[in-house]
């Protein structure tokens, strides 16, 4: 096979696109929060201390929900510290990143600096070193309108309004070892299940999020989820998952296709769950939140050294490779709309993240944010089953794969259909023939795409603008066939409608 056959059908439906699986992450890591989202004093500084130059990029990335905040972070948090006047905040040691936590930015702060990027904030509960009790109130701090010791806290710190926190994620990371307050399966899932209910208690409108395993590789994976759903299931609505990816160094095959390791790992977390239901007789069905996912190439990493106030942790310079794969797994994400309904890029801001900023001064957008924030914003309708035959070539860790990967959406309001698409191939463009057929009032595809020349380009402080998306020329379809070459190691977005549309 010299070229790659991609079908597109209306027909063939997966199902519509939660907007929340374009989600992201922000912790009280490294720098994510502390010289990122927030810095008093930065020439761009808003009169809440945020900076504005991060907050357009977050806008223009497109992220309609927010984790916050943690992540490890949160295993050891009382979120009572960071409430209330600032200079009676309490200073503390955050085990979890050896670092100094000046809990200047809180629940409030975040919530209300969430708004006003365009997301809602997504909230974690320590179920590490606390437990019900905690988190029960912290619902009451931000989902009661008032009248009760908790709701009015909030009022008089300033919040007149219910902060509505939709989503609220059960603890994090639960089955791992470094995990403050680590727990077995069972001690888990019997702390969810009451820390669950006693939150419904207060709001019982919430949305609640199991942990799941850490990743797919943990000893336990499986064996965890089924035991942690047979004891919350009737609590809960989503079991979490989360996965890094890395190997661009050693293994560039292999890490171009990791997003097979990303559908292997969603459907056996699926069959998980659904085996937890029919064996628990449920009606309702468990859906997934990847609410952690992202290139990682210095995972594993363990602070060390001396306490220190926003240390640069984990700061990863994304370059093209890893622009090719973050599009491809989000094209896994997509892929699997009928169940995955929330996901979270880790992280958001300079940590592992898609923006980075300087302290004093500016910010710029990563490789990876490109084909993200293209993705949110032209991802959104109902996500088509996609046939895709390839040429293939070898990897180590997956065998034989395909040198392309794609997923079509169709959009619910223009009608037209939006195709994304990779090319793994690192040194040859690859033919693509797209069928149509189905669609016959589509004429033309407009060609948005990510590639360069050199597979380690990234952007920089100095560069910032090294790697940005190019168009490609339009292309008409000849009698609802699409053919389009799909340059060397590309991401590439193809949106296809009607004439002069």
């Amino acid at each position: 096979m010299s070229e790659a056959r991609i079908t597109v059908d209306p027909a063939f439906r997966v199902g519509p696109v939660d907007p929340r699986v374009y989600g992201s992450f922000v912790e009280h890591l490294g720098r994510c929060v502390y010289t990122g989202i927030y810095e008093p004093g930065h020439p761009r500084a808003d009169q809440s201390g945020f900076r504005e130059d991060v907050a357009e990029l977050v806008r223009e990335l497109g992220v309609p929900v927010i984790r916050y905040p943690g992540g490890n972070f949160v295993s050891g948090y009382s979120w009572e510290d960071g409430i209330g006047p600032m200079e009676e905040r309490p200073t503390r040691l955050d085990l979890a990143w050896r670092s100094i936590e000046p809990n200047a930015v809180g629940t409030d702060e975040f919530c209300a600096w969430a708004r006003r990027v365009g997301s809602d904030p997504m909230l974690a509960v320590n179920l590490g070193t606390r437990g019900p009790e905690a988190a029960a109130r912290l619902v009451e701090y931000c989902n009661h309108p008032g009248g009760t010791y908790w709701s009015d806290l909030r009022v008089k710190n300033g919040t007149a309004e219910p902060h509505a926190v939709r989503v609220w994620c059960l603890g994090n990371e639960m089955d791992g070892d470094w995990q403050i307050g680590h727990k077995t399966a069972d001690e888990y899932g019997r702390l969810a299940a009451e820390t669950g209910k006693a939150m419904r208690l207060v709001d019982p409108s919430i949305e609640l999020v199991a942990c799941g395993s850490s990743n797919a590789r943990m000893p336990s994976f499986g064996d965890w989820e089924a035991t942690v759903l047979g004891h919350c299931y009737d609590y809960v609505d989503y079991v979490s998952l989360h996965s890094y990816y890395t190997g661009r160094e050693h293994d560039r095959a292999s890490f171009l296709a990791c997003a097979i390791d990303m559908d292997h790992f969603i459907e056996a977390v699926i069959a998980t769950a659904d085996h937890v239901r029919a064996k628990g007789r449920h009606s309702k069905r468990i859906n997934l939140s990847f609410d952690e996912w992202n290139v990682w190439h210095t995972l594993g990493y363990q602070p060390e050294g001396d306490w220190e106030r926003a240390p640069r942790l984990i700061e990863d310079t994304y370059d093209l490779t890893d622009a090719v794969v973050a599009g491809n797994l989000l094209i896994s994400l997509l892929r699997h709309a009928d169940r995955v309904r929330m996901a979270c890029l880790a992280q958001l801001v300079n940590a592992i993240g898609a923006i980075r900023s300087e302290p004093g001064g500016p910010s710029w957008r990563q490789t990876i944010f490109h084909p993200f924030a293209l993705t949110s914003r032209h991802g959104r309708g109902t996500v088509l089953h996609t046939p895709v035959a390839a040429p293939e070539y070898d990897t180590a860790a997956f065998g034989p794969v395909p040198k392309a990967d794609a997923v079509a959406v169709l959009s619910d309001s223009a009608g037209g259909v939006t195709l994304f698409a990779v090319n793994r191939d690192e040194h040859e463009p690859l033919p693509v023939v797209v069928d149509l057929r189905s669609l016959p009032a589509l004429r033309v595809a407009h060609h948005t795409y990510l590639g360069d020349d050199e597979p380690s380009a990234a952007n920089t402080q100095d560069a910032p603008d090294r790697i940005v998306p190019r168009a490609g020329a339009d292309i008409p379809l000849d009698d609802g066939v699409l053919r389009v070459d799909l340059p060397p190691l590309s991401w590439n977005m193809l949106r296809i409608s009607g004439a002069g549309r």
